[in-house]
């Protein structure tokens, strides 16, 4: 510990400057821990991160796979994000009881709704492992084999360390392989839903007000963990019992002003603030508008089918909402990118490191934007099409990419027909395997909106074949299509294929499926339309996969590289690793922004707002009655801000987040909860690779408006009365 104190301190930022920065939480170091007081913090350090008293870490926690929460009561309840929650309340409503629709909160604890496969993690501990990690490391090189085997040896350290003592493990990897911390965690798998507001609350604003400054959204759900009679971790039992917190924030009503001090604790996802002018190059010119392009024919396709009836909405309203989120996010990003010119101010760090490399004798950094250059030009035409396979059809790329269904299951069939034409193959595995699939496809032909799917893998594969290069298609797929169903250049034509493929095969087809299952033959699938579409991507994948490999293996060497030299230059100054989904915290201010000239943005939205934009009917806009009725007669109760008279929703602040922030806890400098962070705005989406220290913001809802939505308008005063709050 010791020694990665020392580490921290010494090593530098090239970019920390204002409220920048996702600190290691038990490495604030003294001089960051200073500022944090300077600002107007008025907890110990120890009081923030320790491994031998309750803190501040116990209460924040993962959220299911890519969101924080916070433990706000003795009995483990949890505030989050709605969108956070979105996958559990949705999976709990039906057209009878529509939680999302109309809101859910539960009076006793016997009315809490199970979530089945939703998990909290809390942190344990954080160990320095890097010298075992390179020691482990010492036999596979040259670099290519060290990069290979590195997530196995990762993974071996984090299963030894914490082996026989129910807790879980991983080792991050920081500022590029330059650094190890093997984290130690306890997973809770018992999680009941206890309250969330109507959508029309939650999710206020809809698409249009995504990563929008002003916003009036009451982003929050609230969820209780659930423990075995003995304290430990337990699958859903009825008997389960509430958690004991070993600690939870208080709540404060004392409201916000320009200036007070705030501070986050959270699992960041991932930042790449260290990234090359080449990787900007290609995010900007390729990799984004082609994520988006994909994303923008799938989300076009499920609107055109939700709007049609609740049901239908109900059946898409998950995946849809994750699509939309990073569909408007990227798109953002590329703008600004190029509006700030952030390739070239990349370019200005490589050269600075290049002249500092050669004045130093350093030769191992002199040569990197060459090698940069090299690595990039090598794949550069192969990108586009490794987007639209990930994005547009197999689902495997950034986060809330599903991919289409039935592609996604034909796929899983892959396995089946290796075990059928292999000699020697269990009997007993085959069963296994298709009596596990029988029971997915019947989630798969409830969750399948057919005409949607339908209509975005016919454009899918349009796009593909306009917009990719002859050589990097699957050809005879769709020579096949041509000699069948007509000119390629046709829309028709991809529409009467992939309407025969949906009509044909026996993925959806109950007798033919029955048969196959009964008698697995392995002709009978590979002539399946499903099968074959997804096995014609999937291999012409694996003609450039290779590549992409090789390109990966490069660039995490010469990164690796390229921040081990940045170090070296820039040692003295403050430094946070990338983030990475490990916890951080950040801190700054609640304060306003000028977002263009003669434009200045309040730190604050109020009630008053949201009825301004209100609009009866409106998809994204509209409102509970009851709520409009108390927000016209400013029925806030002790919610109301004394300054303004009025509800606060919202409020911006400095402090630095990105993806996985999503639920976490926003504190005052008492450390009591002031509000959810949900939201960053639109001037800022660069902020993965690039941070504006004067347009970042981070937008929160109000813990009071949180409280109102529970208390005024769902009238669960069982919940509140569980709360520790500050007035």
């Amino acid at each position: 510990m010791k020694k990665l104190f020392a580490v921290m301190l010494v090593l530098g930022s090239l970019y920390a400057r204002a409220d920048e920065g996702m600190w290691l939480p038990h490495l604030l170091g003294q001089q960051r821990y200073a500022n944090m007081k300077a600002k107007g913090l008025k907890l110990t350090a120890e009081q923030l991160y320790s491994i031998n008293k309750p803190s501040v870490k116990d209460a924040i926690v993962i959220f299911g796979g890519g969101c924080t929460g916070e433990i706000v009561s003795a009995e483990g309840l949890v505030f989050t994000n709605h969108h956070c929650g979105y996958g559990a309340i949705s999976g709990a409503s039906t057209v009878e009881h529509n939680y999302l629709r109309d809101g859910f909160y539960a009076k006793t604890k016997a009315d809490e709704i199970p979530a089945p496969g939703l998990s909290v993690t809390f942190l344990v501990k954080i160990d320095d492992v890097t010298a075992q990690v390179m020691d482990s490391m010492k036999q596979y090189t040259p670099w290519d084999r060290w990069a290979v085997s590195r997530d196995s040896v990762l993974a071996r350290i984090a299963r030894k360390a914490t082996e026989g003592s129910g807790y879980t493990g991983r080792v991050y990897s920081m500022f590029r392989d330059n650094q190890f911390l093997l984290y130690t965690f306890e997973t809770f798998r018992d999680v009941r839903l206890v309250g969330t507001p109507p959508e029309s609350v939650g999710k206020f604003g809809g698409d249009t007000d995504n990563w929008e400054w002003p916003r009036h959204t009451g982003d929050f759900s609230i969820f209780r963990i659930y423990m075995g009679a003995d304290g430990k971790p337990s699958d859903y039992k009825k008997e389960n019992v509430p958690y004991k917190a070993k600690y939870f924030l208080p709540i404060s009503l004392k409201g916000v002003k320009e200036g007070d001090f705030s501070m986050i604790f959270g699992y960041p996802g991932g930042t790449n603030r260290y990234e090359t002018s080449f990787g900007v190059k290609m995010a900007t010119e390729v990799r984004n508008p082609s994520f988006v392009y994909m994303r923008d024919i799938r989300l076009k396709a499920m609107w055109a089918e939700m709007r049609k009836s609740e049901a239908n909405k109900l059946q898409q309203a998950n995946a849809y909402a994750g699509l939309a989120n990073y569909w408007k996010f990227y798109d953002g990003e590329t703008k600004q990118l190029r509006k700030y010119d952030v390739y070239g101010t990349k370019q200005k760090q490589e050269a600075a490191l290049s002249a500092w490399a050669k004045q130093n004798n350093k030769a191992e950094y002199a040569g990197l934007s060459n090698d940069f250059s090299h690595a990039y030009d090598a794949w550069m035409p192969f990108e586009k099409g490794r987007v639209y396979y990930e994005e547009g059809l197999a689902g495997s790329g950034p986060r809330y990419a599903s991919g289409p269904l039935l592609y996604r299951f034909a796929g899983r069939l892959e396995r089946i027909e290796r075990m059928l034409v292999r000699t020697g193959e269990s009997q007993a595995s085959l069963r296994r395997d298709l009596e596990a699939l029988t029971k997915d496809r019947t989630t798969l032909l409830t969750t399948l909106n057919r005409l949607s799917e339908q209509a975005m893998m016919a454009q899918v594969l349009k796009a593909y074949y306009t917009d990719i290069p002859a050589d990097q298609q699957p050809t005879q797929l769709y020579a096949n299509i041509k000699r069948s169903f007509g000119d390629l250049k046709d829309d028709a034509t991809y529409k009467a294929y992939i309407g025969s493929v949906f009509a044909n095969t026996m993925i959806l087809d109950d007798a033919k499926w029955n048969a196959f299952v009964a008698n697995p033959d392995g002709s009978v699938l590979q002539n399946d339309p499903a099968y074959a579409l997804n096995k014609a991507f999937r291999e012409n994948w694996m003609r450039v996969k290779p590549q992409y490999d090789m390109f990966n293996t490069r660039l995490a060497e010469l990164s690796h590289l390229y921040l081990k030299g940045s170090l070296e230059m820039n040692k003295g100054k403050a430094l946070y690793p990338d983030a990475n989904s490990s916890m951080r915290t950040s801190y700054g201010k609640v304060a306003s922004y000028r977002p263009r000239d003669g434009v200045r943005y309040d730190y604050v939205t109020t009630a008053s707002g949201i009825l301004d934009k209100y609009k009866p009917g409106d998809p994204e806009f509209d409102l509970p009655a009851s709520q409009v009725e108390m927000l016209r007669k400013k029925d806030f109760g002790p919610y109301s801000d004394a300054q303004r008279g009025d509800l606060v929703v919202c409020y911006i602040t400095t402090d630095d987040i990105t993806g996985g922030n999503s639920g976490s806890p926003v504190l005052n400098a008492n450390g009591e909860l002031i509000g959810l962070a949900f939201d960053g705005n639109y001037e800022a989406l660069s902020h993965k690779i690039n941070f504006d220290k004067d347009m970042c913001r981070t937008i929160c809802v109000d813990i009071r408006y949180v409280l109102w939505c529970v208390d005024k308008l769902g009238g669960a005063q069982n919940i509140i009365k569980e709360l520790k709050i500050v007035k």
